[in-house]
């Protein structure tokens, strides 16, 4: 049995992962931390994660960037492994969780999905063939209105996977607004798109002479997300310190 603690767990992703964990034989929630404590849930809500005193084998946290060196100090002085969906984190904020990492397991995922990650793999081999040949390369991400942070954290992640493929050629071209100027050979434009209730929808476009390849992938439940939380808590249970992501947990 995997115990976890699940903060924001009042929030939309928290109440899903809570639904499922509760179907789940092999994982239980013990405790959630959430600044909204009125909802009653099965287990123990605290407003504040240092006043959690419960033991667990794993933390999920889809709470908000706020705070988030707090929740980080909590996992090393608890040893407790955790798992970051935290979207919008500062560079200040990635440096800290990476040598938090040195003292507890650490796992990070732009996209919590199995078929993101699986893109992720993809689009780094098609750069080789395609980018290499001077295909130009575009990723356009759509979210729902109430997302905070553009790009998303996959587009960037999808933008990375592509650049390391290429050696670190390409410079990431977010706004073409006050430039007048032909296409750059070495951009990656990347484009964000905000509306309705979009789970979230990316494209992988690689536009060459005569002929396009596009990589999609589109989420029509946050459901896709909270499984793979859930498979990566089981997965980090008793993990020593150090910084894994999903491929660790699909391989």
């Amino acid at each position: 049995m995997t115990k976890v603690i699940m903060l924001g767990c009042n929030g939309r992703m928290g109440q899903m992962i809570t639904e499922m964990i509760s179907q789940d034989d092999e994982c239980q929630i013990v405790a959630g931390v959430d600044i909204f404590t009125e909802k009653e849930n099965s287990y123990p809500v605290f407003a504040k994660i240092e006043d959690c005193q419960i033991d667990a084998d794993a933390i999920i946290d889809f709470s908000s960037a706020n705070e988030f060196e707090k929740r980080m100090d909590y996992a090393v002085e608890k040893q407790i492994p955790i798992i970051v969906c935290s979207t919008g984190l500062s560079e200040e904020q990635l440096a800290y969780m990476k040598k938090a990492s040195e003292k507890v397991a650490v796992l990070k995922s732009a996209n919590m999905s199995l078929g993101v990650n699986l893109l992720l793999k993809l689009v780094k081999e098609a750069a080789q063939k395609l980018a290499a040949d001077g295909f130009d390369v575009e990723i356009v991400e759509k979210h729902h209105n109430q997302k905070l942070d553009a790009p998303s954290g996959t587009a960037l992640a999808l933008a990375d996977s592509i650049n390391e493929a290429m050696d670190g050629q390409y410079e990431y071209v977010f706004d073409r607004s006050q430039v007048r100027q032909k296409r750059g050979k070495k951009e990656l434009g990347i484009s964000a798109v905000r509306g309705g209730t979009i789970v979230g929808e990316h494209d992988v476009i690689f536009a060459g002479t005569d002929e396009v390849v596009t990589f999609s992938h589109t989420a029509y439940s946050r459901a896709v997300f909270a499984k793979g939380s859930i498979t990566a808590a089981k997965y980090i249970k008793g993990k020593p310190a150090g910084m894994y992501d999903m491929s660790d947990v699909l391989m």
